[in-house]
Order: C-alpha cells, then structure tokens, then sequence
C-alpha cells in the first residue's frame, strides 16, 4: 500500500515538472515571437546590415583581384586591342547609276578625261566590233574599268586564325578576277614582275577609310569607246562605308595616255538577296570574217574621224572641246561649250 502511495506521488511530481517545463518553454516561445519586430525594427537590425555590408565588400574585394590579376596577364606594354581597325565592308554590292553612264558609253565620249594626243588617236582608231575578236570575248575587265563598271561587286575579308586581324580584302565582279588587298605592309613587286588583271594591291586604313593602291595592271581600257590605259598605269582607290552605301573613288595616274590624274567616283548599295554566279564564258564564232582580220578605223580615211564627230554633233559640243583633254575636266569649260555652239 506504502508502495502505491509512494509511485502514485512520484507520477504526480513527473506531471507537475513536465507541465511547468511546458509551460516555460511556451512563455521562451511567446517571447521570441514578441521579439521579432525588435529583430525587424530595431536592435538587431545593425547585425544584418553589417552582414550585408561584408557581402558587398566580398564581391568588390574579387573584382579587384580578377583585375589585377588580368593586369599581370597583360602587361601595359602588350594590352589586348579589342577596338576594329576601319569598318567593315564586307558583303554583296550592287552599282548604283550615277555619274557618266559606263554601261553604255559613245564613241567620243572623252569629255572629262585628261587624254593627250596619243590617247585621242588610239581611241579615234577603236571599232566596238574587236569585241567579236575570239581573243577579247572572254577578257576579263582590268581594275579600272571594272571597279565603275555596270558589274556587281563582291567583298569579303580574309582573317588570320591566330591573330585574327584582317591580313586581306578581296573583291570580286561579275566579269572579272578575284582582287586581293593585301593589309600585312607587303611592298609592291618589281616593275618587271608579271602583270595581271587585277594588278597588285596593298591597303591601309585613314580612319574609317581605305586606302588602296594598286600597280602591276594590264593594258586595258578605261571606257568602252576606245579610250585606253597603259600597262604603266597606278590606280589609287579609296572607300568609304555610310551605312548601306560604299563610295568607290579612284585617281588614276598613267605617264603614257594621261596628261593629270583622272578622278572618278561611283557609288554602291548593300543588296542583302545578292548572290554573284559564276561567270564561264565560251568562244564562239559571232562574226564570218577573214583570218587576221582586226577591226579598226585606220588614220586618214573619213570614218576614222566621222565615228567621233558624231557624238559632238549629236549633242551640240564643239569639236575643240571634245579633244581639250584635261580642260574638260574644269567648271570652266562651260564658257568654251557657249563660245563654240554660238558660232554656229
């Protein structure tokens, strides 16, 4: 019975303790919970925000370490070039007709060229008919004819694959041969090396433009009308990018047909559905005519010099201003055009 009694007590006491354990631990979780908007508001506030702080303080101390550390792989003196050289020109161009028509130029169309007499007879000489010739159906066209030429355009870089730097331009027309613009400071070859074509050009960047300048080109014509360069001819090129446009300005020099340089200019637009084909082209028989036969005016006869005068009658200008050459080239030949149609 005593034992009863005594077990009955101690459950009793057990009882008592869990529920005053209990009811301390609920007070500890009442007090906790009424202190949490101090936790929000006040006193611990200052401990989040000091633990903020160091986690900012964290990220600027790595970004000053992976800079320096980028700094000590590449030292000032061999600074990695992220910036373009020039812009790009690269893509698909198509001629925009302005200017003199070079499409369908006219025998005696020499106004604005700076020929000198020897040109005038060479020209004055050419029959559009040595075109039928086997040997010249499948010339290609030379730099300076083609470059203003009715042909679409094709430009493309050529990129080294370690430096990756623009080591070559090249461009492509329709009629014509590939053009390479070398841009490694390779110097031009020998005036004895090989002429082709295309000539051999080098290219360097003024701002935004470039500059290309090319020798080594074959005799060829600068129009279709008889009006030709010699193989001795330097071609300077400059182009200039404003946006879609490519403005393509030549100076041509030539000691043997030109009496000053001879400035043109055209203009190309980006054609983004432009795919330049490919361009074989075969010999055949367009004309029965004798073997050795080479069409030409010959000097002295009246055809030599009516083929011509007809252009300057046909748009009222005076024959002296057809053949001044590099006079025509002026604003003020104008008052020479007057003087000689009031003549008349």
């Amino acid at each position: 019975m005593d034992m009863m009694k005594g077990n009955r007590r101690e459950r009793r006491e057990l009882s008592t303790t869990g529920d005053t354990e209990d009811r301390r631990l609920d007070r500890k979780d009442h007090a906790s919970f009424l202190r949490v908007p101090r936790v929000l508001c006040g006193g611990e506030r200052n401990s989040a925000t000091r633990s903020l702080g160091f986690a900012v303080f964290a990220v600027f101390a790595f970004i000053v370490i992976s800079v320096s550390m980028r700094a000590q792989q590449y030292p000032s003196d061999e600074e990695v070039n992220t910036q373009a050289t020039g812009v790009d020109l690269s893509g698909e161009w198509t001629p925009v007709r302005e200017e003199d028509n070079t499409g369908n130029t006219e025998l005696g169309d020499w106004v604005g060229i700076p020929m000198n007499e020897a040109a005038r007879l060479r020209a004055m000489a050419w029959v559009a008919s040595i075109q039928t010739l086997p040997e010249w159906q499948c010339r290609p066209h030379a730099v300076s004819y083609i470059s203003r030429g009715p042909s679409q355009v094709r430009i493309s870089k050529e990129v080294d694959p370690v430096s990756r730097q623009v080591i070559a331009w090249h461009m492509e027309w329709l009629r014509s041969i590939d053009k390479a613009v070398y841009m490694d400071g390779r110097p031009h070859p020998s005036d004895n090396a090989p002429h082709t074509w295309g000539g051999f050009s080098t290219g360097q960047w003024i701002g935004d433009m470039l500059k290309i300048e090319t020798t080594h080109i074959k005799e060829e014509y600068l129009k279709r009308d008889g009006v030709f360069h010699s193989d001795r001819i330097k071609v300077n090129q400059f182009l200039i990018r404003r946006g879609n446009y490519l403005t393509y300005i030549l100076v041509e020099y030539d000691p043997v047909y030109l009496t000053e340089p001879l400035i043109r200019s055209t203009e190309y637009q980006i054609d983004a559905h432009q795919n330049i084909p490919p361009y074989p082209c075969n010999v055949v028989e367009e004309v029965d005519r004798a073997r050795g036969i080479v069409p030409h005016n010959m000097p002295g006869t009246q055809q030599y010099v009516d083929d011509v005068k007809d252009y300057a009658n046909r748009y009222n200008i005076p024959w002296d201003v057809i053949t001044a050459g590099a006079e025509t080239m002026y604003p003020e030949i104008q008052a020479k055009i007057a003087a000689g149609r009031a003549r008349k």
